[in-house]
């Protein structure tokens, strides 16, 4: 029986809070974890009861990104669900690696960004790479005092997480500081930046959540949903969706680069535990 790594809960009421509960592990995501979350998110957007979701995490860190001691590739085929019935999970090579990758990450992020009511997410302790994807889908950042935000993928030997949204988080010359010098922003940083709405001390960051999302639930649901549709198909129409459907590309050409120089999908160089072979 699979672990339960989301918790859900009604905080208050028309508030869901979906909590990320793997804190033994950093809330590092692996595919069980994922999935549960987009069931988690699903379960609020199909009650009529909610109108605002709050996103948080059990322990002392939001979360540390990708499980990488749980990768794609040792998942049965039949472990993925294939939302946008593109296949290829089997397919040998980069193919299969990439269409896995689109699966979990690309993909869902999108569904989550798209989510049709008002998405709020608590941030706390370290938020690396794949946490700040979970984060940027969200249409508002509350970020703690000790919140710390990071996105060592360069030193990896890639491009960037799946989920490029780093030059409209921050701008293009902060997203290329961000990405070229692997350096960790503080949550003040984060603010100045306009990557997160509030910065508040992590006691008080869950009533400071919870009272702007009811102040945001006093409003008309159609509204909230069309004024948020208005927003996203806005950076859609500047490139957003676009352009990261061409950085996830460059992403696995990293990936393809790194397993023909070095026999691995990162550069070893920049990543704990693996030897350079060159």
């Amino acid at each position: 029986m699979a672990e339960d790594y989301i918790a859900y809960e009604m905080p208050a009421p028309d508030i869901a809070r979906v909590v990320l509960n793997r804190p033994q592990a950093r809330n590092a995501q692996n595919l069980a974890f994922l999935y549960q979350l987009d069931d988690a998110f699903q379960r609020a957007v199909a009650d009529d009861a909610v109108k605002v979701i709050l996103l948080a995490a059990n322990g002392p860190d939001f979360s540390a990104g990708h499980d990488l001691r749980a990768g794609l590739k040792q998942e049965p085929t039949e472990n993925f669900r294939d939302s946008t019935l593109s296949g290829a999970f089997s397919e040998p090579g980069g193919y299969g690696y990439m269409a896995r990758e689109q699966e979990v990450y690309l993909n869902l992020c999108r569904r989550w960004r798209d989510i049709s009511k008002p998405t709020i997410a608590e941030v706390q302790g370290k938020c690396i790479a794949g946490g700040l994807m979970l984060a940027w889908v969200c249409d508002l950042i509350i970020a703690a005092e000790d919140a710390l935000f990071l996105d060592p993928a360069v030193a990896m030997g890639v491009s960037g997480v799946e989920w490029f949204a780093h030059p409209w988080e921050l701008g293009p010359r902060k997203a290329k500081e961000l990405l070229f010098t692997g350096d960790i922003w503080d949550a003040q940083e984060a603010l100045r930046l306009g990557m997160v709405n509030h910065v508040v001390p992590r006691a008080n960051m869950p009533a400071f959540t919870l009272a702007l999302a009811k102040r945001i639930a006093q409003k008309p649901s159609f509204a909230l949903r069309m004024t948020k549709e208005a927003i996203n198909n806005t950076l859609d129409i500047q490139g957003q969706r676009t352009a990261m459907d061409m950085a996830f590309k460059i992403h696995h050409l990293c990936h393809y680069h790194n397993r023909e120089r070095f026999g691995h999908e990162g550069d070893p160089a920049g990543i704990p535990g693996l030897k350079k072979s060159d």
